[in-house]
């Protein structure tokens, strides 16, 4: 079923698209060369429904976005305890290639930094595993993870290890404080290839949709990973995911993320939803200026700050009632995206009973931007299947009444009598 929530998402890029800052990475050739004016996004539920727009289908090398599913990765494999000894979960506050370690244990800071991200992927699969044994326990992972078989770009891979100086350098450091134990080139081409996997937003969503649902993956329903492993995750995506800008991303999007030089961006939503988006061009702290800008205004139109106060929505539909002649959508609580997403899936697949059809939001506490224009989308649907769709707003809680059209939709001063 097609719904009004692709429309939203396109109007989303739309926003980010006349941005042409930033430039693409350039220390690896196959991204300096990226296409520059590519943008894509894509949403995942818990429910397992996914929503995308643009360049959904382009297939991207995941980079540092595996860092986080890498630390998950680890902590299932080797347990909690082991991973602490390794690496931190403290904010680095500099450059995420930066030679530097923790003084008093000389572990690396955190697992989104390089020297945190070459130490655990030395944990997994234990310390003594092969190069071919470790990556291939990721490969399956990370599909298990995307509901798919994924893949590694060799080409780009051998590019981005040509030019790998300075992560042989973090390796180098890493093994003279005993925190790895294999050679510096060895560990810095399984890590390499890690980053090498290839993806697309849809896969993207899907596996931050995976953390967000406590490990489940929403498609398969394959218990991938242990809820407290996901809280671990995404508490230090929140704090080290975007590079120097964690704390202004914190401020102004406030939703657990990781950023790649390939110009993704990996968000989740505990409880919720994960999100993508992918654009090659790169800011200064190396995150993907569209990308950035879709989330700044996906987390005001959605309310997807965790410091936000209000509810997650869910459970908008309280009933559907009928008097013969017209048929009632009682919808409840916060009408955010969730909630209306919900709503969608709850009504538009119905064959309801009257062509006569009230919309009625007397018990609606608040209604958020996305969530008014995917009502609103969806009445505009409704409509167009040949009904006579009108609302009830007493408190006004909509954002607007206007449909994209610019004309507005029927408000009535009264409900049917029951």
């Amino acid at each position: 079923m097609r719904t009004p929530v692709q429309d939203y998402l396109k109007k989303m890029l739309d926003v980010a698209r006349p941005n042409i800052s930033g430039s693409r990475a350039s220390y690896i050739p196959e991204l300096r060369d990226a296409t520059p004016d590519l943008l894509g996004m894509a949403i995942c539920t818990i429910d397992g429904n996914i929503y995308s727009a643009g360049d959904d289908q382009e297939m991207f090398t995941i980079q540092s976005i595996s860092k986080p599913f890498m630390y998950a990765l680890a902590l299932k494999d080797r347990g909690l305890d082991t991973v602490m000894e390794t690496v931190g979960t403290e904010p680095s506050g500099e450059d995420f290639n930066e030679l530097s370690l923790e003084g008093d244990t000389n572990r690396p800071m955190n697992p989104m930094i390089n020297a945190g991200a070459i130490a655990v992927n030395q944990l997994i699969n234990g310390e003594e595993s092969t190069t071919e044994d470790r990556i291939a326990l990721i490969l399956e992972f990370m599909s298990d993870l995307a509901g798919r078989e994924l893949e590694i770009d060799h080409g780009l891979c051998e590019s981005e290890f040509a030019g790998a100086d300075r992560n042989l350098s973090l390796a180098h450091m890493l093994r003279s404080y005993g925190i790895i134990n294999d050679t510096a080139h060895d560990a810095v081409f399984s890590y390499v290839q890690q980053c090498s996997i290839l993806v697309n937003v849809r896969d993207l969503a899907v596996m931050g949709a995976t953390l967000a649902n406590g490990g489940v993956q929403p498609r398969t329903g394959k218990q991938v990973l242990k809820p407290e492993i996901c809280r671990q995750v995404q508490s230090v995506m929140v704090s080290a995911g975007m590079y120097n800008g964690a704390g202004q991303w914190l401020f102004d999007v406030g939703i657990p993320a990781k950023s790649g030089v390939s110009g993704g961006i990996l968000g989740t939503l505990p409880g919720q939803l994960g999100i993508a988006t992918f654009s090659p061009r790169l800011d200064s702290k190396g995150n993907s200026v569209r990308g950035v800008r879709v989330f700044e205004q996906l987390s005001k139109d959605m309310g997807l700050h965790l410091m936000a106060t209000e509810p997650f929505g869910g459970d908008a539909l309280r009933e559907i009632t009928s008097d013969g002649y017209t048929t009632t959508i009682h919808v409840q609580g916060t009408l955010n995206f969730s909630a209306a997403e919900e709503l969608l899936w709850e009504v538009l697949p119905r064959e309801l009973p009257n062509e006569r059809i009230i919309v009625d939001l007397t018990e609606v506490r608040r209604a958020r931007v996305a969530g008014s224009r995917i009502l609103l989308d969806g009445i505009t649907a409704l409509e167009e299947s040949g009904a006579d769709v009108a609302v009830y707003d007493p408190h006004f809680v909509l954002k607007t009444h206007e449909r994209e059209d610019g004309t507005d939709i029927e408000i009535v001063d009264n409900l049917p009598v029951r």
